[in-house]
């Protein structure tokens, strides 16, 4: 399909599973039960991270109406070789809401000093961020010189064009329910996940809780060309960066946006994933994890 056309077909019409709801809310309780709740304070603002694995510490950074879960489908492979860290950041899921603007210097120094609190300032880490989470990996990355690798996927803040999209819905005008989840349904369709066969009980499940959970908003930021400043100082620190996006994401053309964004740059890498959207580490799980498995491995 041409890159300035829809990248996406209209969804597989909704219909409201209960039984699948439950089994998806079943399997994302026990997953969060294998985890250690770990809580910073920052300036009276709580940030909440699940860990859970051994090994070296791997960051883990969602994006914009997301949560911690936004790597579900990730976290049994990479936490077999390293200690995950998933963020709920500033403004989302179980964390606080920062005082002050909502701004990229804000989420960031908040969730730095989280870091710093529970992780140690002189801790060396590796750091993974999808979508907005990347800009913010990125930026944290650039701000902390503790860091070891980055891995960005699908990453905001690039500035370069974008595919034309099926039309976003309003879903927070109606309350809970099959009317509200078919909107949510289509906006995964439009946004997140390249397959409509992909969104599934779990992808919805996941997608209506982050949503009803996120009070800050990211999309100006994610439109804006802040990520060519952090990648141009990883750039000169020569710290390693994997920029990786699905091969139908529509939120860049990912075979202009990647050499765009790696002209002149030392250290980085571009790998397209093959079937997959904008969510790609949940779409095409394995893929994923195996690319990023090698990316962090040890030297």
């Amino acid at each position: 399909m041409s890159d300035t056309t829809l990248s996406h077909v209209a969804a597989l019409p909704f219909v409201f599973d209960a039984a699948a709801d439950d089994s998806a809310q079943e399997a994302i309780a026990a997953l969060q039960a294998r985890t250690v709740r770990e809580t910073a304070e920052v300036d009276g603002c709580p940030v909440v991270f699940r860990r859970i694995g051994n090994g070296p510490p791997l960051l883990l950074l969602h994006g914009g109406h997301g949560s911690w879960l936004h790597w579900v489908r990730n976290v049994d492979a990479l936490s077999a070789r390293h200690t995950l860290w998933l963020a709920d950041m500033p403004g989302y899921g179980d964390s606080g809401v920062p005082e002050g603007a909502q701004t990229l210097e804000n989420i960031v120094g908040v969730l730095g000093r989280a870091v710093d609190q529970l992780l140690g300032e002189s801790t060396a880490l590796d750091i993974a961020g999808f979508s907005f989470g990347g800009l913010c990996a990125a930026t944290l990355a650039a701000a902390r010189p503790q860091v070891r690798r980055v891995a960005l996927l699908g990453p905001g803040g690039h500035g370069l064009p974008r595919r034309e999209r099926l039309g976003m819905l309003n879903w927070k005008d109606l309350p809970p329910g099959p009317e509200r989840d078919a909107r949510l349904h289509h906006n995964l369709a439009a946004l997140m996940l390249h397959e409509p066969a992909h969104i599934d009980a779990m992808a919805l499940a996941l997608h209506r809780s982050a949503c009803v959970n996120t009070r800050w908003r990211s999309k100006g930021l994610s439109r804006r060309a802040l990520l060519p400043d952090a990648l141009e100082i990883l750039s000169q620190r020569q710290v390693p960066v994997l920029l990786a996006w699905g091969e139908h994401d529509v939120t860049a053309v990912p075979t202009q946006a990647g050499p765009a964004l790696l002209a002149g740059a030392s250290q980085m890498e571009l790998v397209i994933v093959p079937n997959a959207g904008h969510w790609l580490q949940y779409e095409a799980a394995d893929a994923t994890d195996r690319l990023l498995l090698d990316w962090f491995a040890p030297a």
